[in-house]
């Protein structure tokens, strides 16, 4: 393993990446400093830009001129986006890496989500389908048409940093919606330099520039956008306790709320599986991002007669797995976001061993040496002689406990037994429990996959999850109607006046 980069040399590869995007560094006061999981170290400075209620005016101001445009003309301006991210795509991916810590595969592989994105609703422009329903009266047509909702406030967490503000946007600006991002703090370059590709786009286009603006601050900017009364709909991606402060105070104001919070996801490893496979699965599913994911995998219910032989293959892939510098070709494993994450892990180890659990591998700091402010650990794998309270919390680390079941049916209550919904998955050859796990008494979660793991969804299926999870849908199939509104038409062609349901009133 090489050593470490230096502080300057991130520093460096910051400026570049954003200034080829279009970031103007220079200007306002820098008053927040930007630090790299890899190493711990400042990487660059930004200026907060926390006036929500001027960003609101704008999009207000924007919308009602974009939403009269023509749904595919909407559309092309995504579709240029999608240029733009296609030609900075390593220059997204560097500023992934250096402000989450992501490997080089997986920040690459998160700008293809967000080119992909593109793709999907450029095309979506062209199928903002409505109904026409059979109505009871002679002369009449009934049916639905959608229109722009209004301002959409996003917020995001570090762990995507732009492809989760690419879903909403995509999706907001083909539906008619102005997108006010208030990114997560610890991504703001990211923010930046995504937000200056668009502002692009939207200049060669000619389109409103209050389609597309930044917030950047702390919490009190994100609760500003939560509150507003002119935001229509906020998707919030965070901790489920983040939601339940922002969910019912959108509500209190009567704005729509799309919330994609925790994640406790399980694998059920049946007798049947393809070992190979479930090992791949599993162990992509539970390291990728350092276990930082909302999709990460946290559990593996295996079945009583392989489980012995899986956690041995699973304890010798992770004692091999390479960790270190995420932008090092060959390494798997980068950094935890910060201190207080990989403290977190370590709580969480220790109250499973509490409770019953034994620590099979894992869960040392690595690297402390070469970076005392960085945290780098090696993934840990407890088995555990129940579901416990700590196995029904959401550790977000690199922390994966193993459970044991008998029979199919067992094996589904754990999978159901914890307050999350998000993500599950099945490794069997066996149709029947394939079958059954997808069905109404089967997984109760929002993504159900059968022999691959809970990580890595694709953008043409609905993204989201039950409980918990919060019930939110981004990304793709129909989940555009969350930023639209829909309008129940009749219109009577009879030259008469038939009531509905028979009424009579004459006079």
């Amino acid at each position: 393993m090489t050593a470490l980069p230096k502080a300057s040399e991130l520093e460096r590869m910051a400026r570049d990446a954003v200034t080829r995007c279009g970031v103007n560094l220079d200007g306002p006061t820098l008053d927040r400093t930007v630090t790299s999981p890899i190493n711990g170290l400042p990487i660059g400075s930004f200026a907060t830009n926390n006036d929500v209620d001027e960003a609101v005016a704008r999009a207000r101001e924007a919308f009602a001129t974009w939403r009269v445009v023509p749904a595919p003309i909407r559309g092309a301006l995504v579709r240029r986006l999608g240029a733009l991210l296609s030609e900075h795509k390593e220059d997204i991916a560097t500023l992934i890496s250096l402000e989450a810590g992501k490997i080089t595969s997986e920040a690459l592989g998160e700008v293809q989500e967000m080119i992909d994105i593109c793709d999907f609703a450029s095309g979506l422009s062209r199928q903002l389908y409505g109904r026409t329903m059979g109505s009871e009266r002679p002369g009449h047509r009934l049916m639905e048409t959608w229109h722009p909702l209004g301002v959409v406030g996003v917020i995001t967490s570090f762990n995507f940093p732009a492809a989760v503000w690419s879903w909403n946007t995509a999706i907001a600006l083909v539906c008619g919606d102005p997108v006010i991002w208030k990114p997560s703090e610890f991504a703001p370059l990211t923010a930046r330099a995504c937000a200056a590709l668009l502002d692009r786009a939207i200049d060669e286009l000619s389109a409103p520039r209050g389609l597309s603006q930044v917030v950047l601050g702390g919490a009190d900017v994100g609760e500003a956008l939560v509150d507003h009364p002119d935001v229509a709909l906020l998707s919030a991606t965070g901790s489920t306790r983040m939601g339940r402060l922002v969910g019912p105070r959108v509500a209190a104001r009567f704005g729509r709320s799309l919330l994609e919070l925790g994640g406790n996801n399980a694998s059920i490893v049946t007798p049947s599986a393809d070992l190979e496979l479930a090992i791949r699965g599993i162990v992509f599913g539970a390291v990728g991002t350092a276990g930082q994911r909302c999709t990460t995998l946290r559990r593996v219910i295996a079945h009583e007669d392989i489980v012995d032989a899986l956690v041995e293959r699973l304890a010798a892939t992770y004692a091999k797995l390479p960790i270190g510098n995420p932008l090092e070709p060959g390494n798997l494993v980068g950094p935890l976001i910060h201190g207080g994450a990989f403290a977190t892990m370590g709580n969480a180890i220790g109250a499973a061993t509490a409770q019953g659990g034994a620590l099979v591998v894992g869960g040392e700091r690595r690297l402390a040496d070469e970076a005392p402010d960085a945290y780098y650990v090696s993934p840990a794998i407890v088995r555990m002689p129940a579901q416990t309270d700590i196995v029904r919390q959401e550790t977000f680390a690199p922390l994966l406990y193993v459970l044991t079941y008998r029979d199919f049916d067992e094996a589904i209550q754990l999978q159901n037994g914890v307050p999350q919904g998000l993500s599950s998955s099945v490794f069997t050859r066996d149709q029947e429990e394939s079958e059954r796990f997808m069905s109404a008494d089967g997984s109760d979660c929002g993504i159900v996959n059968v022999n691959i793991g809970t990580s890595g969804a694709e953008i043409g299926g609905a993204f989201g999850g039950e409980k918990d999870t919060g019930g939110g849908r981004e990304s793709g199939s129909d989940a555009w109607r969350s930023y639209m509104r829909r309008a129940t038409n009749t219109v009577n062609f009879s030259g008469e006046l038939p009531l509905a349901q028979g009424v009579e009133f004459s006079v």
